[in-house]
């Protein structure tokens, strides 16, 4: 076991820094959902999803680290007494609580097949209107939060204005805080796009985004302290970064990933490092800074607002030691037995996924059919195990979700029909969710991990897979679009969309030799459980340690803050606006002669000119000439021209030669070198 890093030591190593020894971890959602009941506890369960980044917040919150450690995050959607479930489900999660209790259910519940049919969804609960919640019942959840013994936590409460008060708070749609990431952001990071809309509702949304970022930079400039480290997750909260840096230019964020595509990468760029968990997606980051904000950029970071913004690659882990210690549990023994005893004799190939547009269940499903039809000899051998929970994307809760379990409902019975019989149905399709006990077993009974996304970040099912198959050795089949593919080189990789080659490789990993299979788990699990979340986090940091010693953050240009600019316009009595021209007020053009000004410009321009305390000058280094011809006839601006050579007063139609008393006899030598070396190359 690693010694444990003390704080001197870490300071020590950055004598530059200041470091306090705290951390702020910013994350969207706190690591537990909750039941409110009124004049009682507050009821907290562990949150289903994400569970590799809440296992490195209990880390980082441990003894094992030197650092003093708080997550600030939203609440999530708050049940009440008479709820059963959240606003919006999440996925199953292995992060416990301590006194807390998970549901569980039988092993009947999982080996008994759900009977489906092709418009069968899984239940949606009831909305709620909204949740008034007294200020001493925040003040409750806020200290039990922030005195927990593994997490320490400050929420961070969203409502609009006028439902805070001193009294308490109304929460109202809680999931509208969600919808802007889930229908713009993580459908575009996953290499989708919308119908073409009215723009109305994506401005309901992005207002909400954005009021939800400054609350989150409120909450975190109250705990912030000088030499803090602030650590921002996820695309909920890409704005945030430059929101922080505008109200403390020295604070240090680090963030992990990335038609409001400016402000999204403005907002981030606004973070001393940007992290992302596959190279591809690090890549597209770069391209769309230099192509769409213009700022140079290389392999290893972007050079924006005079300062340097680095890039990364950082490919979560999961806490393997935990997974192991869980899926061996006896409450696991006992399930994973009885599965082994149903589906004796069959080879049993597992699938858990979420029901969304990038997780390839379809492509699984028409790959297994495939895999069937190309090796009879399998049939009534081999039963696929599909697991399946709700999708937690906006953009596919309503439409694309009925299509999608439509298809994947429609493939089951396919399936089924044509290869099943009365006593055996080669397809286990279960639309639920799994508890903690029912997950590892299902992922020690398979003799194949089969995940055919279409795109994907990093897949944490294969990582526990591989940690379940500690004993099995079943081969792992993963898509060559997921995040996880790029880490986990010895696992049989396929193309989602070849679906005899994935039968191919399905049928290769049922006739694979022992010594080979073992191999192969060897390899995969020493990687897995040596690149654990505990590894990623301790790199992350002493990355961010690293970049924060030389970045000179002091000389950065933080994004304007239009509200503070109002602010000072109004109040002010004596105004000096200066505008470049090209790429300012016309956007830079192949043909020079094109660049000419929009009549919006011009009226905007005209509306500031004629504010008498204004003082409006055009700097360009355009001649005379064309300035005149494009804007002189706004006799209230001031012009510099021919970069700073000739200027022309607000109110007058006459030019002064700033250089008229200049000695330019050297220009007639300059010209002279410069036509003697094109005689010699024309």
């Amino acid at each position: 076991m690693a010694r444990r890093e003390s704080l001197s030591e870490v300071r020590a190593a950055n004598p530059d820094l200041g470091l306090s020894g705290n951390i702020i971890s910013a994350a969207f959602n706190i690591p537990y959902s909750f039941t409110y009941r009124q004049g009682q506890d507050w009821n907290l369960r562990p949150r289903r999803g994400q569970s590799a980044l809440f296992d490195s917040f209990a880390y980082l919150s441990s003894n094992a680290t030197p650092w003093n450690h708080t997550v600030v995050a939203w609440t999530g959607e708050i049940e009440t007494a008479h709820a059963s479930s959240s606003d919006l489900p999440a996925e199953p999660s292995s992060h416990t609580i301590k006194n807390s209790t998970v549901g569980t259910s039988s092993i009947n519940a999982l080996s008994a097949p759900i009977p489906v049919d092709a418009k069968s969804r899984l239940p949606t609960p009831p909305p709620v209107d909204g949740l008034w919640l007294p200020k001493e019942e925040q003040q409750k959840l806020e200290h039990t939060l922030s005195h927990s013994k593994t997490i320490r936590t400050v929420p961070v409460w969203l409502s609009d204005e006028a439902e805070d008060s001193d009294e308490g708070i109304m929460l109202k749609d809680q999931s509208r805080w969600r919808r802007y990431a889930h229908h713009d952001l993580y459908t575009l990071f996953h290499y989708k796009q919308h119908e073409p809309a009215d723009g109305r509702k994506e401005r309901v949304q992005w207002a909400d985004y954005y009021r939800m970022n400054q609350k989150f930079a409120n909450k975190i400039i109250e705990i912030y302290k000088p030499g803090d480290i602030v650590i921002v997750h996820d695309f909920y909260l890409m704005l945030l970064p430059s929101m922080l840096r505008q109200r403390n230019p020295n604070i240090s964020e680090f963030l992990r990933c990335l038609p409001r595509r400016k402000e999204v990468l403005e907002g981030v760029l606004g973070a001393n490092l940007v992290g992302f968990q596959s190279y591809s997606y690090s890549r597209h980051f770069l391209s769309c800074c230099t192509r769409i904000l213009g700022f140079p950029s290389d392999a290893l970071g972007i050079d924006a607002y005079g300062a340097r913004v680095q890039v990364g690659v950082f490919p979560i882990g999961i806490d393997a030691t935990k997974v192991e210690r869980h899926a061996w549990a006896s409450s696991v023994d006992e399930k994973y037995k009885a599965l082994k005893k149903l589906y004796a004799g069959k080879k049993i190939i597992v699938g858990r996924d979420r029901l969304d547009t990038v997780r390839g269940v379809a492509q699984k499903l028409q790959a297994f059919e495939r895999f069937l039809e190309l090796y009879p000899e399998w049939r009534e051998k081999v039963v696929l195990i599909q697991v399946t929970s709700p999708t937690t994307v906006e953009a596919d809760r309503d439409g694309d979700e009925t299509k999608i379990a439509t298809r994947v409902n429609e493939l089951v019975m396919k399936i089924n029909g044509e290869y099943g019989s009365l006593g055996f149905s080669p397809v286990q399709h279960y639309p639920q969710y799994l508890n903690q006990d029912e997950y590892f077993a299902l992922l020690r009974a398979g003799d194949i991990g089969l995940i055919t996304s279409v795109r994907d970040g990093m897949n944490t099912t294969s990582l526990e897979y591989v940690v379940c198959q500690k004993d099995g050795s079943g081969p792992l089949i993963l898509s060559e679009f997921s995040g996880t593919a790029g880490s986990l080189s010895d696992a049989i990789h396929i193309n989602p969309w070849d679906l005899s080659g994935i039968a191919e490789k399905i049928n290769s990993a049922l006739t694979m030799p022992d010594d080979e299979r073992k191999r192969m788990q060897d390899r995969l699990y020493s990687h897995v459980t040596t690149h654990n979340v505990q590894t990623w986090i301790n790199k992350f940091i002493r990355k961010v340690c690293s970049v924060l010693g030389e970045s000179n953050t002091s000389n950065a240009t933080p994004l304007l803050d239009r509200a503070v600019l109002l602010s000072n316009y109004r109040s002010a009595g004596k105004r000096l606006l200066m505008f470049d021209y090209d790429g300012t007020l016309t956007p830079i053009v192949r043909e020079p002669s094109a660049a000419i000004p929009s009549n919006r410009i011009i009226q905007s321009l005209r509306r500031l000119a004629e504010d008498p305390k204004n003082s409006v000058w055009i700097i360009s280094g355009r001649d005379q000439d064309f300035l005149k011809q494009h804007l002189g006839h706004i006799t209230q601006l001031g012009f510099s021209a021919e970069h700073g050579s000739f200027m022309r007063d607000p109110g007058s139609e006459d030019w002064i030669n700033l250089a008229e008393k200049f000695d330019m006899g050297w220009q007639a030598e300059v010209m002279d070198v410069f036509q003697k070396y094109t005689d010699k190359v024309s």
